[in-house]
C-alpha cells in the first residue's frame, strides 16, 4: 500500500491545516461520514505522532502517514489524495495495487 499526495493537496494542507516542516500528519479511520470505499466510515486527518505508522510518505520535511490499526479500511489499495477543485476540500480515491 502507498500514499499518494498531489501537489495541490499538499498546498493545501500548508494552508488549511498550517502544516510545516517538522509536522506528522495522520490519515484515520472514523465511524460515520460518507465514503465511496467503506460504507459507514470515513477518512479524517489530524496531525498526530505515529505510534505504529504502516504507511508514510514525507514531503518538504513533513510526514504523511497511516496507523497499522487502520490498515482494514484499504483493504489492498492506495490511498489518492487530490484537492476538489469546486469544493476547496480535500478528495481522497483508492486504486488496488498492482491495478
Amino acid at each position: 500500500m502507498q500514499i499518494n499526495i498531489s501537489e495541490d493537496a499538499f498546498e493545501w494542507f500548508s494552508k488549511e491545516m498550517e502544516v510545516e516542516a517538522g509536522d506528522k500528519v495522520r490519515f484515520f479511520v472514523r465511524y460515520g461520514g460518507s465514503s465511496k470505499f467503506q460504507p459507514g466510515f470515513s477518512l479524517g486527518v489530524t496531525k498526530d505522532h505515529p505510534g505504529e505508522a504502516a504507511v508514510s510518505i514525507e514531503q518538504n520535511d513533513v510526514t504523511y502517514y497511516i496507523e497499522e490499526t487502520d490498515l482494514w479500511y484499504f483493504d489492498g489499495h492506495d490511498l489518492l489524495v487530490s484537492v476538489n477543485d469546486d469544493l476547496k476540500e480535500l478528495d481522497y480515491d483508492y486504486k488496488k495495487d498492482n491495478a
